[in-house]
């Protein structure tokens, strides 16, 4: 044993004094916990608890609509599934299309962002500036532009058809095309920011070896950048596809859709506050919350980013 641990090491029969010190950090980090812990638990588990006893609900008899009475009525999922299906397959479909576009259209602009302008900062600022510029606007009036746009009376319609690449009485609001332009318009800065975080932190040296080592550009792409900015990928998809399949402005008839393109949203809407049916527009959004988490986490285990989850 050498000397300076000998002398370190308490004398024999003598137990070694218990240092007070991480017993007092514990209690300064459950103390500091508390707060978020509390908040969770009234504002995130509280109201999902509410929501699950409310989708198990089962009408009051002889009761007026509206009022239900707490159950254990679980045929009230296999109900909506039944009713709603082309629902909740219409709001995947679009969320998935405008996830996809969103991807394409954002990874070249952050790839500019982070990677060319590197060498420019003021550019470079500029630019993440006009990304998140659209966040100065409301959802809803950016949605609502849109809609005046693409109205039939608008010059996009009137444009289209003088060229013949829209026939004369067709429109463009109330379809598919404009829900996904809607969703994809609306969320591109959500896919975009991840992306730009990824690559601007890309080490340049490894695109310079590569080069070094006579790769193509391609290749180098392929098998160097996209591998590791694909956490910012992964991120800006889930940041996109979650709120897009539970969106319900879009494809609400008083913007950009019509009740042909009525996604699961617009049914819980019209569920809850017209219909009043309350069991069945709770059973909606425990299967839509479901469906996501469990496409989610399918997706993040397939892509090799489980520390996303």
């Amino acid at each position: 044993m050498a000397f300076g641990a000998f002398l370190q090491a308490p004398a024999p029969g003598v137990a070694a004094a218990a240092d007070p010190a991480p017993r007092r950090r514990s209690k300064v980090a459950l103390l500091l916990l508390l707060p978020g812990v509390l908040y969770l638990a009234v504002f995130f588990l509280a109201p999902l608890v509410s929501l699950v006893m409310t989708s198990f609900q089962e009408p009051v008899e002889f009761g007026d609509i509206g009022q239900y009475q707490t159950a254990f009525r679980w045929e009230n999922y296999l109900a909506v599934v039944e009713t709603y299906a082309p629902h909740i397959f219409r709001s995947f479909s679009y969320a998935a299309l405008a996830t996809a576009l969103a991807l394409v259209f954002s990874y070249p602009l952050a790839y500019f962002i982070g990677v060319k302008l590197r060498q420019a900062p003021f550019l470079q600022s500029l630019a993440l500036v006009l990304v998140v510029a659209p966040f100065f606007i409301s959802f809803l009036l950016r949605t609502l532009a849109w809609k005046q746009m693409f109205a039939d009376e608008g010059w996009l319609v009137g444009a289209l058809q003088t060229v013949q690449l829209l026939p004369d009485g067709a429109h463009l609001t109330g379809t598919p095309f404009s829900v996904v332009f809607g969703l994809t318009y609306n969320f591109i800065p959500f896919m975009t920011l991840p992306i730009y975080a990824s690559l601007e932190r890309l080490d340049l040296r490894y695109l310079e070896a590569a080069d070094d080592l006579y790769a193509k550009r391609s290749t180098a792409f392929w098998r160097i950048t996209i591998p590791l900015s694909l956490p910012g990928i992964v991120s800006g998809t889930l940041l996109t596809f979650i709120p897009a399949a539970g969106d319900y402005i879009n494809a609400s008839r008083d913007f950009l859709g019509s009740t042909e393109t009525a996604m699961v949203g617009n049914v819980i809407e019209a569920n809850f506050l017209v219909l009043q049916n309350y069991p069945a527009a709770a059973s909606l959004s425990i299967l839509l919350m479901a469906a996501i988490l469990v496409l989610v986490s399918a997706y993040v285990v397939r892509s090799g980013t489980k520390d996303l989850l």
